[in-house]
């Protein structure tokens, strides 16, 4: 994109969104959350579909002019089903416009309000919209939080445990930093022993799924919730799978289809965003592709080298390494907080972000950890021999054992051997 026409009409907002492109194509991008989208999603995107309005959905439509819309609607739907390996018995709503709405609309279209939410509490690893307390997930509703073990692992003896002593109607197995795998079968077994819900937010590892490099939530869901970016490498937004042959839904005889779709439209929200449909179906089709699963395997890859390279030159890992894209690095034996690491990684060219770590004693906004991921480097072309030089440069830069500068003119060296754009 040459960005001619904001650049003639709009110079100023022009400078800052070059100013942008060159700030990631300039900096190590480590922040686990976060990808590269390809120019064709990039394209979609920024298509002529952003000037059509399509309240409704395929077929079905509060205004005329849809039949490509609906088309791509429908490309999008199959091919999130066939990206995931899945048949019919999973309806898939393609419309929500990121990952909180998406969970919002699941709650809403299986809960009353004031029935019970059990999620992974926020600083343990969970999300907002698990129930958290300041989410409106855990004030429409009664939110029960599970924890880690002192060791950072999940106890899902512990779980069960509060699970049968709170009885939820509903449990979200999901995680932002928990560097480890889900076991989706063990929470099943929890959920059908407590009558609840099985809700799997995918979000940070939906790529890696698709990659056959973490075990799939599908066998044993009712409901799947995903962004599609972070390591599906889309645009932001998000996608429900709802399981029609849920048992919990057909003892309970609510139409878990139907009541997704119409807690997503008209709940929730009013017309989906066709330009990031059409960008989503762009996004699914490169993940049909074989280098996708490719690029999947390489991103673990990477954070295993990553977390190896770290641990040889003295930073403690959350559970000693990682078995996905991330890793939740615990500073305090270095005296840092996460905030402090933060700042120094940025000012010399690697983005992170601030994470709290299990049981931390500090805020929030100024944590003991710091947490990392490998979705971005790896698009990018990065292999296991440039992560053991993001792990020297990173151990530089909080030490620190070089000038800022050198360290600065090494990152974008690096960043230059393996070009964004």
């Amino acid at each position: 994109m040459d960005f001619r026409n904001l650049k003639k009409q709009d110079p100023a907002l022009a400078r800052l969104v070059e100013a942008e492109r060159t700030r990631q194509a300039e900096t190590i991008d480590l922040i686990p959350s976060e990808n590269i989208a390809s120019p064709a999603v990039l394209e979609a995107l920024g298509s002529a579909l952003t000037n059509k309005y399509s309240e409704g959905y395929a077929g079905k439509r509060y205004y005329a002019g849809n039949a490509v819309v609906d088309d791509i609607e429908r490309l999008a739907q199959q091919r999130a089903r066939m990206v995931f390996r899945l048949g019919r018995q999973w309806h898939v709503n393609v419309q929500p416009y990121s990952g909180s709405p998406a969970n919002l609309a699941v709650y809403y279209a299986l809960l009353k309000p004031g029935e019970k939410i059990m999620g992974m509490s926020l600083p343990f690893g969970g999300h907002l919209t698990h129930g958290w307390k300041v989410s409106v997930s855990g004030k429409l509703w009664k939110p029960v939080q599970y924890t880690l073990g002192r060791d950072g692992w999940l106890d899902y003896a512990a779980i069960r445990k509060l699970a049968r002593r709170e009885r939820p109607k509903l449990i979200v197995c999901g995680t932002t930093a928990y560097p480890r795998s889900i076991n989706f079968k063990k929470f099943a077994a929890i959920s059908r022993e407590v009558d609840a819900y099985l809700v799997a937010d995918i979000s940070h590892i939906a790529g890696l799924i698709v990659a056959g490099v973490h075990p799939s939530p599908f066998p044993y869901a009712d409901v799947v919730t995903t962004t599609t970016h972070k390591t599906l490498r889309g645009p932001r937004g998000a996608i429900i799978f709802a399981n029609r042959q849920s048992q919990i839904a057909k003892r309970r005889r609510v139409d878990i289809a139907s009541a997704v779709d119409r807690a997503v439209f008209p709940a929730l929200q009013g017309g989906p965003h066709d330009n990031q449909t059409a960008a989503i179906a762009a996004a699914l089709g490169e993940a049909m592709k074989p280098a996708f699963r490719r690029y999947g395997r390489q991103v673990v890859r990477n954070a295993k080298a990553l977390a190896r390279e770290l641990t040889k030159r003295g930073f403690q890992l959350i559970t000693g390494g990682t078995d996905n894209h991330l890793m939740l690095v615990d500073l305090s034996n270095l005296g840092l907080s996460g905030r402090e690491a933060e700042d120094r990684l940025e000012a010399v060219g690697i983005v992170v972000n601030r994470n709290t770590i299990p049981y931390d004693t500090r805020s929030s906004f100024d944590p003991s950890g710091i947490r990392l991921g490998t979705p971005a480097v790896t698009t990018r072309g990065m292999k296991e021999k440039e992560m053991t030089s993001i792990a020297g440069l990173i151990y530089a830069a909080l030490m620190p054992s070089r000038p800022p500068q050198a360290v600065r003119r090494e990152v974008r060296r690096l960043c230059n051997r393996f070009p964004v754009w």
